[in-house]
């Protein structure tokens, strides 16, 4: 699992989101965020710290799910990362 939170951490740091990043708090948000949620595509806002929100474009599958772009909407302004690419 180390393997895919550095992913992610690294797919954040380059579209060039200026803050710090957890990769598994990245991956535990959007977990928390698809639970229960039946096979489909969804864009998910989330909360991610006080004035930081992530909007997750999500396909969910029976065993798994597909994060493919992720945009952070922070004060400092709008990041956006392709996870399909």
């Amino acid at each position: 699992m180390e393997e895919l939170y550095q992913a992610i951490e690294e797919k954040i740091k380059a579209s060039g989101y200026p803050r710090e990043i957890s990769g598994e708090r990245v991956y535990d948000d959007i977990c928390d965020q698809i639970e229960g949620k039946e096979n489909g595509t969804y864009l998910v806002l989330s909360k991610f710290e006080e004035d930081v929100i992530f909007e997750y474009h999500i396909t969910v599958s029976d065993d798994n799910f597909n994060l493919g772009i992720l945009t952070m909407k922070t004060p400092e302004g709008v990041f956006e990362t392709d996870f399909d690419r």
